[in-house]
């Protein structure tokens, strides 16, 4: 019998999930696969008793894992993208709630390395090399206006302040500094960088959604927090594959809790010992209508990761270019990385959606007692199918295909002026 990554800490092609990315990636995830073991074994339990996983954050922060993306002259893994986003797929196999709470950490480190070398880029790589994570803070709800922040810098006395409130600050809580969109002096919008510790800055874990439960994706509130202008970037300084980037942790995620409930559904399966009278074998394990859905959860599994990890070598050549001195060379691949991830997301999510619905028919009523936690996979993964809304993807891919209409790049969510 095959098991997960995460209970057998061993090649993934061995595994049956596929070769890795790349020559390199057995040697960068081999350290990490025991603890994203730990971090499995107790998965369950905190998602039962919403037990935040600060702990198990923290085992991550010590192994340098927020640092992988960061080269090795400035302390880091030096992980391409495509392996970077493999080893979020063996993440989200053990724990979904922390890849996504460690979203907005790698969207701000991917900034980093596309920064040109300089004063800011030096303190931060330092920073991340250390160990330390950025929270994220960008949406405001109510009568945000879809045009800017109401979060804004201003000066007070010699100081230079941000007052703001936000929600779905994902990850903030358990993060040393908090990445916060917000309106600058001059009015244009940029990155603020907060010390999460600082005076001012009130974080609240009210996350009342049903899925991605311990993620700590609630308010955040900033009042008079005092900044170091070293400490803000501009718009224009943010990488141009940021929103294709952000959207890979999502189906990187999808991909791990597909891996997810194909274990759970092979272990619930293989130790079943109860059957039915019109059952087509003596146990369940035999039974060769239960072994088909346990395979077409595999399989979708299996495709969610191939399709994931062919958008992530889309994002690889936009970071390459970014570098390549040629503006359209540039334009065009961060285009194409963001169609490919527009393309790969309603596939994917289908793929993991159908899967955590179907793993119940492989198994008997006592498989939707809440100790069992499989109605966690659905939930996470229909929470996550919920971020950039999955009905305009489809429209974004027929209208570039049609007219040739590049997807766009960024978008906000807010209250239309007007």
């Amino acid at each position: 019998m095959f098991h997960s990554t995460i209970e057998s800490p061993t090649s993934q092609t061995d595994l049956g999930w596929g070769q890795g990315p790349s020559p390199d990636y057995e040697a960068l995830a081999t350290p990490f696969r025991p603890i994203f073991a730990r971090i499995r074994a107790g998965a369950v339990e905190r998602e039962l008793n919403r037990t935040l996983p600060t702990q198990e954050i923290g085992w991550l922060k010590d192994a340098r894992f927020g640092a992988v993306r960061l080269p090795r002259a400035e302390g880091g893994q030096g992980a391409s993208l495509p392996d970077f986003v493999n080893l979020l797929i063996e993440l989200s196999e053990a724990d979904s709630n922390i890849t996504q709470a460690l979203r907005g950490h790698f969207g701000f480190v991917e900034s980093v390395v596309n920064l040109p070398a300089g004063p800011f880029r030096e303190r931060w790589a330092a920073r991340v090399a250390a160990g330390e994570t950025a929270g994220n803070a960008w949406t405001e709800i109510g009568a945000a206006s879809i045009e800017g922040f109401s979060t804004h810098l201003a000066r007070k006395g010699d100081d230079l302040v941000l007052n703001g409130e936000k929600y779905y600050t994902t990850g903030s809580l358990f993060a040393d500094w908090i990445d916060t969109g917000a309106r600058r002096e001059d009015g244009e919008g940029g990155t603020v960088l907060v010390p999460r510790h600082a005076q001012g800055v009130h974080v609240v874990d009210d996350w009342d959604g049903f899925g991605q439960t311990l993620t700590a994706s609630g308010t955040t509130t900033f009042t008079d927090v005092v900044i170091d202008p070293l400490d803000v970037l501009s718009d224009e300084e943010k990488f141009r594959y940021s929103a294709a980037f952000y959207q890979i942790v999502h189906l990187a995620t999808l991909a791990g809790i597909g891996r997810a409930l194909a274990g759970d559904a092979a272990a619930a399966v293989g130790a079943r010992r109860r059957t039915y009278t019109h059952a087509a074998a003596a146990r369940s394990s035999e039974d060769p209508q239960v072994l088909q859905v346990v395979g077409r959860i595999r399989g979708a599994a299996y495709a969610a990761g191939a399709i994931t990890l062919q958008a992530a070598r889309a994002l690889e050549r936009a970071h390459a270019a970014h570098f390549g001195g040629d503006a359209e060379a540039e334009e065009r691949a961060n285009s194409l990385a963001e169609l490919e991830t527009a393309q790969a997301q309603t596939v994917v999510s289908n793929l993991v959606l159908e899967a955590s619905t179907i793993v119940f028919d492989a198994l008997g009523a006592s498989a939707i007692r809440k100790p069992a936690g499989l109605d966690r996979h659905w939930r996470n993964a229909r929470t996550l199918s919920s971020h950039n809304p999955r009905i305009y993807k489809d429209r974004i891919v027929g209208d570039y295909a049609v007219n040739g209409t590049p997807p766009p790049y960024q978008w906000r969510i807010g209250l239309p002026t007007g």
